[in-house]
């Protein structure tokens, strides 16, 4: 393991600074110390919890400009989007979870069924214990302090591995544990590369939550299994939208520049993929390359669309388009690069064949194709190793409902794109390639959880009517029940058997 990690301006390739890599002996540390901060969070109160997450809601909005330029020098990204897309996001969890976590995190009562008529059942959720979370360099504010606030509101404590590429933001987060008083050692950020993330994994932690690449997803599926380590994917996506005639003209141009350009379509629920009715095709195709057009490359508070993060990416975007326009589709716009600026890229006449519409692209660049039908829609979208997002438009609801039903995605969103990621009340994940498992929402802290079933008989009995010994009484009773209970018969015959079965298993020693 090399010693240091150097945060690089995108924007101005300046340095920002040098920080030291986490050793194997500071991991191994890092471990010991976590167990002994859990063996007292996990006794503490909720309202206790939330009010350490509190102290990080204020930090965030009291030094709010200081955190946008340190995100933005991180990541190249305009300013804007770090307000909009990193830290507000963060904020309206906080938001959430002070106001529902009470009512999530307490048990959960259960109805029972007549073989458990004198039972009391309930879920109770516990935590969990060490959760390592492993955060990517495209949002490392947010994807770095969501999952560690739902886990630490669900009792657990959290080693903390940042992206390498960002680790300027990833100091910033361990500074904010700092400055907010919170107790010693519940966050924990330990910086480094893939052999940080390995070493992390070997410490055994008790979760591990991962948001990143597919590949490296998998990677890390595989060691956690040799543990039996649970494992939570966020992984990418190639995000389909689909656009009926009827849908609002305009606004669905305005959400396709908007849904495949944002933060540079460096989104894992970017819009790659655009699928316009064959009757609307070469006009809407028109107008969103004249509104991509219209869009500011650069830095600051005016431009739209900032720097690529990381400069290996520039490769695979450049690497889809060539594949794209060397199989027969047109290029709508003009490529410009200066530095890691790189312009948004429309593609027109694209099919299933080339790499921009299978892989993850994970940068400006949106390829259009046009759909003849509603089947061949949900068919063109489906065919995609990855089920992450979707976006739907059309001013029919029924429709847009019925397609929806049939899309193989994790989330789904009608007439809107992107946003549905930040809603703190529905629960995020997707499907296929683009991972497993959920956050947000109530099963955003269920997920932190050991999800425990309890059941409390009440009677006061020396023996159950099931306890030995068995006999040809108890076969026959037995048997009865069975063909009361599950069979098609009239109601009054159900009542009469039951209620005879049902005094005959409270005197339980009657059947033997």
């Amino acid at each position: 393991m090399s010693d240091n990690l150097i945060s690089t301006n995108p924007i101005n390739g300046k340095v920002n600074g040098v920080y030291p890599k986490a050793t194997i002996n500071e991991i191994k540390a890092a471990k010991i110390k976590a167990k002994q901060a859990f063996g007292l969070w996990r006794s503490s109160s909720l309202e206790d919890r939330i009010e350490c997450i509190r102290r990080i809601k204020e930090l965030l909005i009291n030094d709010l400009e200081e955190i946008i330029q340190r995100v933005v020098a991180d990541t190249g990204k305009v300013n804007l989007e770090a307000l909009m897309s990193d830290i507000l996001p963060t904020l309206e969890i906080i938001k959430y979870y002070e106001k529902n976590a009470k009512k999530i995190l307490e048990p959960q009562k259960r109805k029972n069924s007549l073989l458990f008529f004198n039972h009391q059942s309930y879920v109770e959720y516990k935590p969990l214990g060490i959760v390592a979370i492993i955060s990517p360099w495209n949002f490392p504010l947010q994807l770095s302090l969501v999952p560690a606030i739902s886990a630490l509101l669900a009792g657990n404590v959290v080693l903390l591995k940042p992206s390498e590429i960002t680790p300027l933001v990833g100091n910033l987060i361990q500074e904010i544990v700092i400055k907010a008083k919170m107790p010693a050692n519940l966050i924990q950020v330990l910086q480094g590369g893939a052999d940080t993330g390995e070493q992390l994994i070997k410490a055994e932690p008790d979760k591990i939550f991962f948001t990143g690449s597919v590949v490296t997803g998998k990677k890390i599926m595989a060691k956690a299994a040799e543990n039996l380590i649970p494992v939570e994917l966020e992984l990418g996506g190639k995000d389909p939208m689909i656009v009926f005639a009827d849908a609002n003209f305009n606004r669905a141009v305005e959400a396709t520049v908007y849904g495949a350009f944002a933060n540079t379509g460096q989104y894992c629920v970017s819009i790659e993929r655009v699928y316009v009715e064959e009757s609307i095709y070469n006009e809407f195709v028109s107008a969103v390359v004249a509104r991509t057009n219209k869009l500011k490359v650069g830095s600051g508070l005016n431009s739209d669309i900032g720097a690529i993060t990381y400069p290996k990416q520039l490769e695979v975007i450049k690497r889809h388009i060539s594949d794209a326009v060397a199989k027969g589709a047109e290029l709508m716009t003009e490529i410009k690069q200066q530095g890691n600026f790189f312009s948004p890229i429309v593609l027109k006449d694209v099919n299933h064949e080339m790499l921009v519409m299978q892989e993850e692209t994970f940068g400006p660049v949106v390829a259009i194709m046009p759909f003849k039908g509603e089947i061949e829609a949900i068919n063109l979208a489906n065919d995609s190793d990855y089920g992450l997002n979707s976006s739907v438009w059309s001013n029919d609801l029924n429709k847009a409902k019925r397609v929806v039903n049939k899309l193989k995605v994790g989330n789904n969103y009608i007439n809107d794109v992107l946003k549905n990621i930040g809603n703190p009340d529905l629960p995020f994940g997707g499907v296929k390639n683009s991972g497993i498992a959920k956050y947000h929402g109530p099963e955003g802290l269920h997920s932190f959880s050991i999800e425990t079933a309890v059941s409390i008989n009440k009677s006061r009995r020396e023996k159950e009517f099931n306890f030995f010994p068995y006999s040809s009484k108890l076969y026959n009773l037995i048997k009865e029940f069975i063909l009361i209970n599950y069979s098609d018969i009239s109601l009054a015959k159900k009542l009469k058997g039951m209620i005879k079965i049902i005094f005959a298993m409270i005197r339980g020693e009657d059947v033997r």
